[in-house]
């Protein structure tokens, strides 16, 4: 038979083997707070590539937009977005993914149609600019026009 003095001795043991140790909690937390840091960088820098990449699909479409209207309307071009809207040559007065209107030039100065992103610094004339005169397949088309 058992003493109730080594019942004790048991249970206390079981007890400690159940929980976990503050540092082995730390660990734990600290493991997790890493593997969530680099998975939050990544995501972080996938989301700016996606700004990135939908600026210069906007841009390109808005150039096509604006292409269309001059055919339509025997050259003349749209003086704002809003021209555009009202054509029916796109759905929305769209802004960049960093807020800023798309500003375009008829005719360009560096192509028959510039269209412009003021780009993640939200302020046109910078190095970040996202502009359709930049965009090699539009200088492929155009020069397959000529």
């Amino acid at each position: 038979m058992h003493t109730p003095r080594i019942e004790l001795a048991r249970d206390a043991e079981a007890r400690r083997q159940l929980g976990m140790t503050l540092i082995e909690i730390m660990v734990v937390v600290a493991i997790i707070s890493l593997v969530l840091g680099g998975v939050g960088i990544m995501a972080f820098n996938r989301f700016q590539d996606a700004q990135l990449d939908t600026a210069k699909t906007e841009v390109i479409k808005i150039r096509g937009a604006v292409e269309t209207y001059r055919v339509n309307k025997r050259g003349k071009c749209p003086k704002t977005m809003e021209d555009l809207k009202a054509a029916g040559f796109i759905d929305k007065v769209a802004k960049d993914p960093w807020g800023t209107t798309y500003e375009f030039k008829c005719p360009g100065e560096k192509d028959q149609i510039d269209v412009i992103s003021a780009g993640p610094d939200a302020e046109m004339g910078t190095a970040d600019d996202i502009a359709s005169y930049d965009d090699p397949s539009a200088k492929e088309d155009e020069d397959a026009g000529k």
